[in-house]
């Protein structure tokens, strides 16, 4: 199964992207075809076998793809909705015709022609609609789900198996759970419920026909079956404990009743020099790219400060950094004044002290770009968990175990709790974030790096998440 960074891609996902690069250029195909059906068969031949037109084809491609994925055609809750699927469709090829006609202005030889697209346009959303509604109908999966059976009743399971059901995309299908002591069986945990006791897990399994057995124990000293299990694994059934499937499954590593040998004894968290130095060089280049394209934005949102609420337009904030090193974070102003006099706290909804150009680049993220500067100067990486307050920092390490490790890497102006996740407002949101830091932390790579940057675009198209 494919994985970026840690986190498994359900093969219904990359499925659907696959089938639509086809279904596009089936469109196409198709469009250009009878566009020219009534002249030489050897016309269409030679169109279609030139360099150009591949070009053609790749280019419209690429194209629609991104559209789709950045109105979130890719997430099947969206999917599941018909009125919603049909609204999405339809925006997103109405984005992407837009698009390819810019690209068109700029080289006119990578154009289809007016006939071709006029043609292609119906038959590519008929065909990309339709494959949608027939993934909702076999409800995201085009085979059987494999049989998962949860041992243990632990929270972490619990929580697994509420993901398992809203997420048919998983392809898994929850068969029950195994109580510790077989005390329990027939009560209803989330649904289904417990089906047998922990030492019966070899019978059931072979019952069942169980594919997938997941370790969620409440405490496994005198409740592990250790030679069933063995049995089981050396059979080919998968056998995995309930906080490593949750971190692949969710990108995120939770923390609740999570023992620190997990995170001692578990892969990952490893840094080469290679990956430093190279993280860094992205950082140099992204933020030197930013600085020079976004200058007149810059003059722009300045002016716009500046005339409603006058001056300072950048806002110095001390914050928490590598290693618990302090430093001065930038910022795009965009409260009033006066806003901590009363002591420093967190945004939240509806915030008063919030200006309106201030909610609008809070929005956006625009309020974030001139932490390129912070970045040139080596206090914080484009892409990492985000730089707290240092009072906020003191509270939270006496609240949250393990939030201190947060501080193992550079702090990022984005990061992947920031797009997996909403602003964190409150100790529990804390919490759920550094679920997601972590997972940063411990699957750091320059792919994972690219991912988060191609999902904060989105993230800063669609406002979402902001306070």
């Amino acid at each position: 199964m494919l994985k970026i960074g840690g986190q498994k891609v359900p093969t219904a996902l990359v499925l659907l992207v696959a089938t639509d690069c086809v279904l596009i250029t089936l469109g196409l195909f198709l469009a250009t075809v009878v566009r020219f059906s009534f002249g030489a068969r050897s016309s269409i031949v030679y169109y279609l076998a030139s360099w150009q037109s591949i070009w053609r084809f790749v280019l419209a491609v690429l194209v629609c793809e991104l559209s789709l994925y950045f109105n979130d055609l890719y997430d099947f809750r969206v999917i599941a909705s018909r009125r919603e699927l049909l609204v999405r469709l339809t925006q997103a090829f109405g984005v992407a015709c837009i698009v390819l006609a810019i690209c068109y202005y700029i080289e006119p030889d990578l154009e289809f022609g007016r006939g071709i697209a006029a043609l292609a346009s119906p038959m590519i959303l008929s065909l990309t609609l339709s494959w949608r509604l027939l993934l909702v109908e076999r409800r995201h999966s085009l085979g059987a789900p494999k049989r998962m059976l949860i041992m243990g009743t632990g929270p972490t399971g619990i929580s697994l198996a509420r993901d398992v059901i809203l997420r048919p995309e998983l392809q898994l299908k929850l068969v029950g759970f195994l109580d510790e002591k077989g005390e329990n069986i027939g009560k209803s945990l989330v649904n289904p419920g417990i089906i047998g006791g922990t030492a019966d897990v070899e019978a059931i399994v072979q019952r069942e026909k169980i594919e997938h057995v997941v370790i969620s124990l409440r405490e496994r000293r005198g409740h592990m079956p250790v030679r069933p299990l063995l049995r089981l694994k050396f059979a080919g059934v998968r056998v995995e404990d309930a906080h490593s499937f949750y971190e692949q499954m969710n990108g995120r590593i939770l923390l609740e009743h999570l023992s620190p040998s997990w995170l001692i004894l578990s892969d990952g968290f490893r840094k080469s020099a290679l990956l430093v130095w190279g993280k860094r060089a992205l950082d140099v280049v992204v933020s030197l790219a930013a600085l020079v394209f976004c200058l007149p934005l810059f003059a722009a949102v300045a002016a716009a400060i500046w005339l409603e609420t006058g001056s300072p337009i950048l806002f110095r904030q001390e914050r928490t950094g590598l290693r618990g090193r302090r430093f001065q974070m930038l910022k795009f102003r965009s409260m009033t004044n006066n806003a901590e006099d009363e002591g420093p706290r967190w945004a939240a909804d509806g915030d008063n002290r919030i200006t309106r150009v201030g909610k609008w680049i809070r929005k956006y993220r625009i309020d974030e770009l001139p932490q390129a500067i912070n970045v040139l100067r080596g206090e914080m990486s484009i892409v990492g968990p985000r730089p707290e307050r240092p009072e906020f920092v003191s509270m939270l390490e006496e609240q949250i175990p393990l939030y201190g490790l947060r501080h193992s890497v550079r702090p990022g102006i984005t990061g992947w709790a920031q797009v997996k996740y909403q602003y964190g407002a409150s100790v529990e949101e804390t919490k759920t974030k550094l679920e997601h830091d972590l997972f940063y932390i411990k699957h750091l790579s320059m792919m994972l790096d690219l991912a988060v940057l191609f999902e904060t675009v989105k993230v800063m198209i669609s406002g979402r998440g902001a306070k």
